[in-house]
């Protein structure tokens, strides 16, 4: 009896073997860094058409919608919270609150428990509006991208992404020695 079918071996009824692979052919199975691709590449399908709607529909750049949906998730977080979760600068976070502020979509910022400098944000019920309108938007997108899964699939996906996001602290921020010994820019030259 053969093992269970791979996502490689089905080949997903679109590769020729006897063809050139294509361009994501390759990228999914000749990639030096496929966990990455495969990641970058949903998330930017996911991403961006959702984050130009966003800005185009209500005027919220990408920073700015990611507090408001980070606040709608764990309200009285504080902007080193949404930081360290979103992956976004500090200083980008800033800005973007004190627009949402300026909007009237977070509430006045209050000293949190315990915290010298950290402030706990509160969505303010329009703030709250405007995440309940949007939200389906981005649900019935990820369940669209997660169709081909089944449900037990789907939950192995998950716990294996949460495995890797709860281990981010280890490894992010930090370039690998290996860009040590990358060759600086003005010995390679400029284009001719």
């Amino acid at each position: 009896m053969a093992g269970p079918q791979t996502a490689h071996d089905q080949n997903f009824g679109k590769h020729d073997a006897e063809n050139t692979p294509d361009m994501l052919e390759a990228k999914l199975w000749d990639n030096p860094c496929p966990f990455t691709f495969r990641l970058n590449y949903l998330a930017l399908l996911y991403n961006t058409p959702l984050y130009t709607w966003i800005q185009d529909t209500y005027g919220l750049k990408r920073p700015e919608y990611v507090a408001l949906y980070s606040l709608a998730l764990a309200d009285g977080s504080s902007a080193r919270d949404i930081s360290e979760t979103s992956g976004f600068p500090k200083n980008t976070l800033s800005r973007a609150i004190k627009r949402l502020e300026l909007m009237g979509m977070i509430e006045e910022r209050e000293k949190a428990p315990g915290g010298r400098r950290k402030q706990a944000l509160h969505l303010s019920a329009k703030g709250r509006a405007l995440y309940d309108e949007t939200r389906p938007a981005f649900q019935a997108l990820e369940e669209r991208m997660l169709t081909t899964l089944t449900q037990g699939e789907r939950q192995i996906l998950f716990e294996l992404m949460s495995k890797v996001v709860v281990g981010a602290p280890e490894w992010a921020g930090e370039l690998p020695a290996e860009t040590r010994l990358a060759t600086p820019k003005s010995q390679i030259g400029e284009p001719q």
